[in-house]
């Protein structure tokens, strides 16, 4: 885990739904169990303010940093896809995009993270397809000034065969059986006693689960192969996190307040 990554994390899974915003100190205290000093918290807020996903403001408690737009919009559609276990909204239709211009080798390849982020499959070089419109789609395309025509779909075939065309399902799967194998144990050694040990069990457990949004859309049942791994391992994240939210919880609370507190000493 990079410092960058464990605090985009941070903001998306504790400080969206407080606000967006926190002061340096607080952030500070919030990755320290991570293992992140202080120098590379403050390197990974610069650079995040640079990319443009924060910015600089002015607290109660002191200098802080909040949310963009732009990040509020990356946050709650990943959020929809990491908690997943809800039922499907999918109404049978595709959305898909046509890209009408191809970009350079690197601006391709940062669109290509970027689509499949945003849960789009690739069925040829310059058509994707995903369960619904992204938020976001627009300003991807822009960032890398690629023009694309977009339109809902029906197929007419097998919708179970095209998100396996998209998607690699098998690999996915496999994959989805080892995160399980991997972490049980891991998270199984956690009693949620410590109120920073849960928090950084947690927030270690959502970073290796977000992995998966650039691979997996969150596809309806009667689209995915029969005895599919990702159910299982979808409930086994959901089940840790909320074993472990209330001292999680406890620790952010704590966090904010004694930087608060340490402001106004």
């Amino acid at each position: 885990m990079r410092a960058r990554s464990a605090l985009f994390d941070v903001y998306g899974g504790h400080l969206r739904q407080r606000g967006g915003a926190a002061t340096i100190a607080a952030l500070l205290r919030l990755l320290e169990p991570l293992g992140f000093a202080a120098p590379a918290v403050r390197t990974a807020v610069s650079r995040t303010v640079r990319q443009g996903w924060l910015t600089p403001v002015r607290l109660a408690e002191g200098p802080g940093y909040a949310l963009t737009p732009r990040a509020e919009r990356r946050l709650d559609e990943a959020a929809a896809r990491i908690y997943r276990t809800r039922p499907s909204t999918w109404d049978g239709r595709w959305h898909l995009v046509l890209l009408v211009s191809t970009p350079g080798r690197a601006e391709r390849e940062r669109l290509t993270g970027s689509l499949r982020l945003l849960g789009y499959g690739s069925l040829n070089p310059t058509t994707w397809v995903a369960l619904r419109p992204a938020a976001e789609l627009a300003d991807v395309l822009a960032a890398e000034g690629v023009t694309a025509r977009t339109f809902h779909a029906e197929h007419d075939g097998d919708d179970a065969e095209l998100a396996a065309t998209a998607w690699d399902l098998h690999a996915l799967g496999r994959d989805y059986a080892d995160f399980v194998a991997e972490w049980r144990p891991v998270m199984s050694a956690v009693d949620g006693d410590c109120p920073a040990e849960a928090f950084a069990a947690s927030q270690r457990l959502l970073h290796a689960w977000r992995k998966f949004l650039f691979r997996d859309p969150g596809l309806p049942t009667q689209l995915l192969p029969p005895d599919w791994p990702g159910l299982a391992a979808a409930e086994f994240f959901d089940h840790h996190t909320a074993r472990l939210a209330d001292p999680a919880n406890e620790f952010v609370d704590d966090c904010l307040a004694g930087a608060s507190a340490a402001s106004t000493a």
